[in-house]
């Protein structure tokens, strides 16, 4: 006996919503004040990477000279 059905009485089981639930999509109030809020304050602007990049740069520029002076030393 499969099927969602209660088989002492051949029907389906229908459980029923409280009747104290309040959909919070059909209040339009509490919508409206939601819409109206104000944002949280913007996260902190991460750091520049502008040094990072000058780091990566020099250590290539150094590997490549390595590579240079014990290849031709």
């Amino acid at each position: 006996m499969g099927g969602g059905r209660c088989a002492a009485t051949g029907f389906a089981r229908v459980t029923g919503m409280p009747e104290n639930y309040t959909d919070p999509s059909g209040n339009t109030e509490a919508f409206r004040a939601f819409t109206q809020t104000p944002e949280a304050s913007a996260p902190a602007e991460s750091p520049s990477r502008l040094p990072l990049i000058i780091g990566a740069a020099v250590v290539v520029v150094l590997l490549v000279a390595l590579v240079a002076w014990l290849a031709l030393g």
